[in-house]
């Protein structure tokens, strides 16, 4: 039987990464937060803080377009805070809606961020407003605890406006599994929300995570076929619903799936998701908790590069973990069953379901702001103070304006109109299929432009669509600043993962349900070369495309890149 950390770290002594014991010393994670707050000499706060702020749903940053003359200035950085609300499925209501566009005017930059992982994002909140800032999400019954961190962060699934009544039993389950495995500490409500204070922490306890949580941070995700927008594979635990008569029956389990990686590590990867079998719906709870801890007993505590899921899964094998979930629960899971995938975009425009209607928006790269030519928060301000129904935040960075009575639709409709707001049918397939990270000015990570700069870079790519004659093919494209993988980029059919400013490692042959890797095509390249690269390739896809064939399927086929289905051998 495998060994556990604490028999490891028996073995080898105190050899843990240091995060393990900034965690383990941090008082179930208050640290000194609250005294780094309080000091007025700085925009910052300490480093240490800084890393258990995460958990508490908050990232400290700055703004790196004005770092090099703040620095010649002999200035501090200009320091901020990003805020990552959870919201277990993306669903909110029009109240909620209106809180954050109020957050985000008060005490952000004015815009709001719509994540891959469905939740609200603010950037630009200085120090003296994160409080308060916390405390208004919290009135809004939001939060966002575990948002980020060592922990299980916002539970994904499918928004499926066409299938109704399905969506809301799995979102009620995204909502389930998403509070049961919050971690339990009061710090959150200590430092951000004034609650009564723990005198004696030595009592207080984590039942599910301990004093040292996760080795790394940790995603659930649900899928409803025919849809997998999502990106099931991609989550440490996927879940794919499987209905029978139109009713919820249960899922299909994946573990170990996820997208970071470090360049120049080969032991690091993006990999897929492994189905393991089927479990009826009224245990998903409880084998999300089993899979977790597992991960919290055996995951690597030693190098956070090898640390997520996915290495402890491939280290042990799946028939391991598998073997391990059954003896943890006391009974066996069953043999998959059968699904199939279809797509892993939106459903764009209105569409309607069970009597109501829902309306898909497209927002490129999920940044809800408001621009001279395009009044977009504004017109979702307006459409929030009158509808009745709940938004969704879709997995792709687009919205769905949920649950529109018939009474409803041509009010919303005259706002759609009067603001020009557009559900992108009328862009080309790649911009439809499109996503990007935050990147530059304010991630850290970043090695190269995301949001700012892939919706240019699509621009230049549709005349070489045009001339192909694919304008009307749905290509799914990504773009990330840093290997992290926010975007999920592995998994679609073109991606740019950043090198360097300007400069990107360019990726094929990701599967357009979301089921395959993508492989390394041509590295460090600048936006010339990625368009040399293409204009051969898109043209030969538009003359010798098979009868329904994807692009993804087109360049391996063509031996352009190797087919890419475990992430051992995304580097081979």
């Amino acid at each position: 039987m495998a060994k556990t950390n604490k028999q490891i770290s028996e073995e080898l002594g105190n050899n843990l990464d240091e995060m393990e014991y900034l965690k383990a010393d941090s008082d179930f994670l208050r640290g000194t937060i609250e005294q780094s707050l309080a000091n007025p000499i700085t925009g910052a706060i300490s480093q240490d803080d800084a890393k258990l702020l995460k958990f508490h749903g908050s990232y400290m940053q700055d703004d790196r377009d004005l770092r090099d003359e703040r620095r010649k200035q002999k200035l501090e950085p200009a320091y901020s805070f990003m805020i990552r609300v959870r919201v277990p499925g993306g669903k909110a209501t029009p109240d909620q809606w209106i809180a954050m566009d109020e957050i985000s005017n008060n005490h952000a930059n004015h815009t709001i961020k719509l994540t891959t992982r469905q939740a609200f994002q603010f950037h630009g909140i200085l120090k003296r407003n994160l409080k308060q800032s916390m405390k208004e999400i919290n009135n809004a019954v939001l939060d966002s605890i575990a948002a980020c961190g060592d922990v299980n962060r916002n539970t994904m699934c499918n928004p499926n406006p066409y299938q109704s009544q399905v969506h809301k039993e799995v979102n009620d389950y995204a909502t389930h599994i998403s509070n049961h495995l919050l971690p339990r500490t009061g710090a959150y409500h200590e430092i951000w929300l004034d609650g009564e204070k723990v005198l004696d922490s030595s009592v207080e306890k984590e039942p599910i995570y301990g004093s040292t949580y996760l080795p790394r941070k940790f995603k659930i995700g649900i899928a409803v076929p025919p849809s997998n927008d999502i990106d099931v594979y991609s989550q440490d635990i996927g879940l794919i619903a499987i209905v029978d008569n139109g009713e919820l029956v249960g899922f299909n389990v994946t573990v170990g799936g996820g997208m970071g990686m470090t360049h120049g590590n080969t032991n690091t990867y993006p990999q897929l998701g492994r189905l393991i079998g089927f479990i009826p719906k009224e245990s998903a709870v409880e084998v999300c908790e089993k899979l977790l801890t597992i991960q919290r007993d055996y995951g690597n505590r030693e190098n956070r590069k090898n640390a997520r899921f996915k290495y402890t899964v491939d280290r042990l094998g799946e028939q391991w973990v598998k073997e391990e979930l059954n003896r943890r629960l006391g009974w066996k899971i069953e043999e998959a069953r059968d699904f199939e995938f279809e797509h892993n975009g939106d459903r764009l425009g209105w569409i309607e379901g069970n009597g109501n209607w829902n309306f898909t928006l497209f927002i490129q790269n999920g940044r809800v702001k408001d621009t001279e030519d395009y009044q977009l928060k504004t017109a979702l301000r307006e459409i929030a103070e009158i509808h009745t129904g709940d938004f969704r935040l879709s997995p792709n960075q687009n919205l769905v304006i949920a649950n529109v009575t018939p009474e409803k639709k041509d009010e919303i409709q005259a706002i759609i109109d009067k603001y020009s707001l557009t559900d992108g049918k009328n862009y080309t397939g790649l911009r439809r299929n499109s996503m990007a990270c935050v990147a530059f000015p304010t991630c850290g990570l970043a090695m190269a432009e995301s949001e700012r700069y892939l919706p240019s870079l699509i621009s230049k790519i549709e005349d070489l669509l045009d001339e192909a004659g694919v304008q009307d093919d749905e290509i799914t494209i990504r773009m990330t600043g840093c290997p992290n993988g926010c975007a999920r980029p592995a998994l679609a059919e073109v991606a740019f993962i950043g090198k360097a400013p300007g400069k990107y490692n360019m990726y094929l042959g990701g599967g357009f349900k979301g089921e395959r890797l993508n492989k390394l095509y041509k590295e460090n390249i600048d936006e010339n070369e990625i368009l040399n690269s293409l204009r051969p390739l898109l043209i030969s896809y538009g003359k010798e495309r098979l009868d329904g064939e994807h692009f993804g399927d087109f360049v391996i086929r063509s031996g352009v890149v190797a087919k890419v289905h475990d992430g051992r051998d995304f580097h081979s």
